[in-house]
């Protein structure tokens, strides 16, 4: 995965606070829902190395699934089943449609500025 991705990912999920929590209780830097952590083997989702590595696996696995950075973005967001459910396109739910145009705009922000990226 290409690095300015999966800053793009830790910048709307977190916004680089390794210690957030969501109220559905998603955790850490990358947001890691309790059975995404589980299922990549994480022993703490607050530690950003085990955070990063399981975000960046999770991400590779949607990307290479479903082709493209939208839907993987849709998939890390709405989960995996969600995009195949809605026929391998974003799910219509509100959060996920504001979710990934704003990946997308970190993405391609960071692509044109690499040194944004050296100042998180």
């Amino acid at each position: 995965m290409e690095p300015e991705f999966i800053h793009a990912i830790i910048s709307a999920e977190s916004a680089y606070k390794p210690n957030a929590t969501s109220h559905v209780g998603a955790m850490g830097l990358m947001q890691l829902m309790p059975f995404t952590a589980k299922r990549f083997g994480v022993s703490n989702a607050y530690n950003p190395h085990q955070n990063i590595e399981a975000g960046i696996k999770y991400l590779k696995l949607l990307y290479d699934e479903f082709g493209s950075l939208e839907l993987a973005a849709a998939g890390y967001n709405a989960g995996e089943g969600s995009v195949r459910k809605y026929n391998r396109s974003i799910p219509p739910f509100r959060e996920t449609l504001a979710y990934v145009p704003k990946v997308m705009a970190y993405y391609r922000q960071y692509k044109r500025n690499r040194s944004l990226i050296a100042l998180r």
